[in-house]
Protein backbone atom coordinates (compact mmCIF):
# COMPACT_ATOMS: atom_id res chain seq x y z
CA UNK A 1 0.00 0.00 0.00
CA UNK A 2 2.80 2.31 0.74
CA UNK A 3 4.45 2.12 -2.76
CA UNK A 4 0.93 1.49 -4.44
CA UNK A 5 -1.19 4.07 -2.49
CA UNK A 6 -4.44 4.55 -3.17
CA UNK A 7 -5.46 5.74 -6.79
CA UNK A 8 -5.72 3.58 -10.33
CA UNK A 9 -2.51 2.52 -11.75
CA UNK A 10 -1.14 1.78 -15.07
CA UNK A 11 1.48 -1.51 -14.07
CA UNK A 12 3.86 -2.07 -16.89
CA UNK A 13 4.94 -6.19 -16.18
CA UNK A 14 7.90 -8.25 -17.87
CA UNK A 15 8.09 -11.89 -18.51
CA UNK A 16 5.67 -14.12 -16.84
CA UNK A 17 5.07 -13.75 -13.04
CA UNK A 18 2.16 -15.25 -12.30
CA UNK A 19 0.35 -18.49 -11.15
CA UNK A 20 1.56 -20.82 -14.39
CA UNK A 21 5.23 -20.37 -13.13
CA UNK A 22 5.05 -19.58 -9.52
CA UNK A 23 2.16 -21.25 -7.81
CA UNK A 24 -0.12 -19.51 -5.74
CA UNK A 25 -1.21 -16.81 -7.85
CA UNK A 26 2.22 -15.93 -8.89
CA UNK A 27 4.60 -13.23 -7.47
CA UNK A 28 4.21 -9.78 -9.40
CA UNK A 29 1.60 -10.95 -11.42
CA UNK A 30 -0.13 -11.50 -7.99
CA UNK A 31 0.04 -7.77 -6.97
CA UNK A 32 -1.14 -6.34 -10.22
CA UNK A 33 -4.49 -9.10 -9.52
CA UNK A 34 -4.67 -7.29 -6.17
CA UNK A 35 -4.67 -4.18 -7.90
CA UNK A 36 -7.48 -4.95 -9.97
CA UNK A 37 -9.30 -6.33 -7.33
CA UNK A 38 -9.14 -3.20 -5.28
CA UNK A 39 -10.71 -1.40 -8.62
CA UNK A 40 -7.43 0.24 -9.10
CA UNK A 41 -5.89 -1.16 -12.02
CA UNK A 42 -6.38 1.34 -15.63
CA UNK A 43 -4.03 -1.28 -17.34
CA UNK A 44 -1.94 -3.77 -17.06
CA UNK A 45 1.20 -3.38 -20.02
CA UNK A 46 2.18 -6.81 -21.04
CA UNK A 47 5.61 -6.95 -22.51
CA UNK A 48 5.61 -9.52 -25.34
CA UNK A 49 8.98 -11.20 -24.26
CA UNK A 50 11.04 -12.06 -26.84
CA UNK A 51 12.37 -14.65 -27.66
CA UNK A 52 10.19 -16.96 -26.11
CA UNK A 53 7.09 -14.55 -25.42
CA UNK A 54 6.25 -15.64 -22.05
CA UNK A 55 4.62 -12.31 -21.82
CA UNK A 56 2.57 -12.70 -25.04
CA UNK A 57 1.56 -17.07 -24.29
CA UNK A 58 1.52 -16.40 -20.49
CA UNK A 59 0.84 -12.92 -19.11
CA UNK A 60 -1.73 -12.20 -22.04
CA UNK A 61 -3.47 -15.42 -21.20
CA UNK A 62 -3.92 -14.75 -16.95
CA UNK A 63 -4.57 -11.46 -17.77
CA UNK A 64 -7.59 -12.64 -19.62
CA UNK A 65 -8.44 -15.30 -17.88
CA UNK A 66 -8.96 -13.03 -14.94
CA UNK A 67 -10.44 -10.15 -16.52
CA UNK A 68 -7.85 -7.66 -15.94
CA UNK A 69 -7.96 -4.55 -18.52
CA UNK A 70 -4.94 -5.25 -20.49
CA UNK A 71 -2.23 -4.65 -23.72
CA UNK A 72 0.26 -6.72 -25.21
CA UNK A 73 3.41 -4.35 -26.69
CA UNK A 74 6.58 -5.40 -28.27
CA UNK A 75 9.61 -4.82 -25.69
CA UNK A 76 10.93 -2.29 -27.93
CA UNK A 77 7.64 -0.05 -27.44
CA UNK A 78 8.18 0.26 -23.89
CA UNK A 79 10.26 3.33 -23.66
CA UNK A 80 7.06 5.24 -25.97
CA UNK A 81 4.99 4.22 -23.02
CA UNK A 82 7.11 5.99 -20.81
CA UNK A 83 7.86 8.99 -22.66
CA UNK A 84 3.99 9.21 -23.09
CA UNK A 85 3.56 9.04 -18.98
CA UNK A 86 1.70 6.16 -19.30
CA UNK A 87 3.82 3.95 -16.93
CA UNK A 88 2.83 4.15 -12.95
CA UNK A 89 5.01 1.04 -11.93
CA UNK A 90 7.29 -1.86 -13.01
CA UNK A 91 6.39 -4.72 -11.14
CA UNK A 92 8.91 -7.97 -12.36
CA UNK A 93 9.99 -10.97 -10.56
CA UNK A 94 13.26 -12.11 -10.02
CA UNK A 95 15.10 -15.90 -10.37
CA UNK A 96 18.06 -14.69 -8.24
CA UNK A 97 18.78 -12.09 -5.99
CA UNK A 98 22.52 -11.24 -4.62
CA UNK A 99 23.38 -9.89 -1.12
CA UNK A 100 24.10 -6.60 -2.48
CA UNK A 101 20.48 -6.44 -3.61
CA UNK A 102 21.56 -6.69 -8.02
CA UNK A 103 18.37 -8.62 -9.39
CA UNK A 104 19.04 -11.03 -11.85
CA UNK A 105 15.74 -11.44 -13.97
CA UNK A 106 14.46 -12.48 -17.93
CA UNK A 107 16.67 -10.39 -20.25
CA UNK A 108 14.59 -7.14 -21.07
CA UNK A 109 14.50 -6.33 -17.37
CA UNK A 110 17.30 -3.66 -16.64
CA UNK A 111 16.82 -2.02 -19.73
CA UNK A 112 13.11 -1.40 -18.10
CA UNK A 113 14.63 -0.38 -14.84
CA UNK A 114 16.91 2.12 -16.60
CA UNK A 115 13.72 3.68 -18.03
CA UNK A 116 11.90 3.51 -15.16
CA UNK A 117 15.18 5.59 -13.25
CA UNK A 118 14.86 8.36 -15.86
CA UNK A 119 11.14 8.92 -15.65
CA UNK A 120 11.17 8.82 -12.06
CA UNK A 121 8.64 5.91 -12.12
CA UNK A 122 8.79 3.21 -9.38
CA UNK A 123 10.59 -0.16 -10.16
CA UNK A 124 9.47 -2.72 -8.25
CA UNK A 125 10.65 -6.80 -7.51
CA UNK A 126 8.53 -9.36 -5.93
CA UNK A 127 9.92 -12.63 -5.48
CA UNK A 128 9.83 -15.23 -2.20
CA UNK A 129 12.97 -15.02 0.16
CA UNK A 130 13.76 -18.42 -1.32
CA UNK A 131 15.45 -16.29 -4.31
CA UNK A 132 18.01 -14.55 -2.14
CA UNK A 133 21.11 -15.79 -2.87
CA UNK A 134 23.71 -14.31 0.59
CA UNK A 135 26.43 -16.67 -1.10
CA UNK A 136 26.19 -15.03 -4.60
CA UNK A 137 27.90 -11.21 -3.23
CA UNK A 138 26.74 -9.24 -5.95
CA UNK A 139 25.16 -8.85 -9.87
CA UNK A 140 28.68 -9.51 -10.97
CA UNK A 141 28.94 -12.63 -9.77
CA UNK A 142 25.68 -14.13 -11.23
CA UNK A 143 26.09 -16.46 -14.59
CA UNK A 144 24.20 -15.61 -16.40
CA UNK A 145 22.72 -18.62 -19.13
CA UNK A 146 23.54 -18.20 -22.71
CA UNK A 147 20.75 -20.07 -25.06
CA UNK A 148 20.57 -21.13 -28.25
CA UNK A 149 21.04 -18.39 -30.89
CA UNK A 150 18.05 -20.31 -32.92
CA UNK A 151 15.37 -18.32 -30.42
CA UNK A 152 16.37 -15.60 -32.03
CA UNK A 153 16.81 -16.39 -35.89
CA UNK A 154 13.47 -17.99 -35.82
CA UNK A 155 9.88 -17.62 -34.37
CA UNK A 156 9.28 -20.27 -32.20
CA UNK A 157 6.37 -22.53 -33.13
CA UNK A 158 3.69 -23.97 -30.34
CA UNK A 159 6.31 -26.89 -29.76
CA UNK A 160 9.27 -24.88 -29.17
CA UNK A 161 12.78 -25.18 -30.76
CA UNK A 162 13.75 -28.00 -31.74
CA UNK A 163 17.79 -29.83 -31.88
CA UNK A 164 17.20 -29.52 -35.70
CA UNK A 165 15.88 -27.32 -38.39
CA UNK A 166 12.69 -26.43 -38.71
CA UNK A 167 11.48 -25.69 -34.84
CA UNK A 168 10.83 -22.62 -35.97
CA UNK A 169 9.85 -19.37 -38.73
CA UNK A 170 12.80 -18.56 -39.99
CA UNK A 171 13.30 -15.05 -39.61
CA UNK A 172 17.13 -14.05 -39.99
CA UNK A 173 19.92 -15.24 -42.89
CA UNK A 174 20.61 -18.81 -42.42
CA UNK A 175 23.90 -19.23 -39.99
CA UNK A 176 23.39 -15.72 -38.79
CA UNK A 177 25.31 -15.23 -35.42
CA UNK A 178 23.15 -14.15 -32.42
CA UNK A 179 23.65 -13.04 -28.85
CA UNK A 180 21.08 -14.64 -26.58
CA UNK A 181 21.37 -13.90 -23.18
CA UNK A 182 18.71 -15.98 -20.78
CA UNK A 183 18.66 -13.14 -17.92
CA UNK A 184 20.40 -9.60 -17.34
CA UNK A 185 20.82 -8.34 -14.22
CA UNK A 186 19.57 -4.76 -12.31
CA UNK A 187 22.29 -3.08 -9.70
CA UNK A 188 20.35 -2.28 -6.72
CA UNK A 189 20.45 1.26 -7.20
CA UNK A 190 17.68 0.93 -9.75
CA UNK A 191 15.59 -0.67 -7.79
CA UNK A 192 12.67 1.32 -5.33
CA UNK A 193 11.69 -1.67 -3.63
CA UNK A 194 11.89 -5.72 -3.34
CA UNK A 195 8.62 -7.32 -1.87
CA UNK A 196 8.71 -10.55 -0.40
CA UNK A 197 6.53 -12.58 1.50
CA UNK A 198 8.82 -11.50 4.80
CA UNK A 199 8.32 -7.87 3.86
CA UNK A 200 9.52 -5.14 1.84
CA UNK A 201 13.20 -3.77 1.46
CA UNK A 202 13.06 -0.53 0.56
CA UNK A 203 15.93 1.40 -0.18
CA UNK A 204 16.94 -1.73 -1.21
CA UNK A 205 20.76 -1.97 0.24
CA UNK A 206 23.10 -5.44 1.42
CA UNK A 207 22.26 -4.75 5.41
CA UNK A 208 18.20 -4.23 4.77
CA UNK A 209 18.04 -7.57 2.36
CA UNK A 210 20.28 -9.58 5.33
CA UNK A 211 17.83 -8.14 8.38
CA UNK A 212 15.32 -9.41 5.76
CA UNK A 213 16.66 -12.78 5.36
CA UNK A 214 17.35 -12.87 8.87
CA UNK A 215 14.21 -13.29 9.43
CA UNK A 216 13.23 -15.96 7.40
CA UNK A 217 13.12 -19.96 7.95
CA UNK A 218 13.71 -19.86 4.06
CA UNK A 219 17.13 -18.23 3.84
CA UNK A 220 20.23 -20.25 4.93
CA UNK A 221 22.78 -17.59 6.25
CA UNK A 222 26.44 -19.08 5.66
Amino acid sequence: EELLPGRAYRLLTHCNTGALVSGGEGTAFAVALRVHRQGRLRRLWVDETRPLLQGARLTAYEAARNGLAYSLLTDNAAGSLFAAGEVDAVLIGADRIAADGSVANKVGSYPLAVLAKYHHVPFIVVAPTTTVDLETADGTSIIVEQRSGREVTELTSPHGVSAGRGGGMVVAPLGAPAYNPAFDVTPPELITAIVTEEGVVSPVTGVGLAELCARSSQVTIG
